[in-house]
């Protein structure tokens, strides 16, 4: 699959009806970024079963401000609606790859646990 541009009317929608959603947050004028792109782009074709979105920051700076994105290229990784991965910086391709088997391979089971405790401990 290729990449999907991802704006602020479609930003929800992909993340809620996608089981994978990997979101690069970039910018035109970026070096690392321009860099980081054919590799995601590459990445994306090998992974029909996930969505790989792209956030223009410049066009969409109300999702990167939403994000607290400080730092691009920021690859994020939604699985189930639940943010699993958030790190600024261009990525190797084998790097990419290995993290998005990774990804694919948790136990969301285990993860939205995780998720609950750590909330009722912040609402205790």
């Amino acid at each position: 699959m290729a990449t999907v541009e991802l704006t602020r009317d479609n930003f929800k929608q992909t993340i809620d009806n996608n089981g994978m959603v990997l979101v690069d947050f970039w910018a035109e004028w970026c070096g690392p970024c321009r860099m980081f792109a054919p590799i995601y782009d590459d990445i994306s074709e090998r992974y029909p079963d996930a969505v790989f979105g792209k956030v223009n920051t410049e066009r969409e700076q109300e999702l990167a401000r939403m994000f607290g994105i400080r730092s691009i290229p920021t690859l994020m990784i939604f699985r189930d609606q639940i943010i699993i991965f958030s790190q600024p910086g261009a990525l190797p391709a084998s790097a990419l790859e290995d993290l998005v088997n990774k990804a694919q391979a948790l136990d969301m089971n285990v993860v939205r646990e995780q998720v609950a405790k750590q909330q009722a401990r912040q609402g205790a």
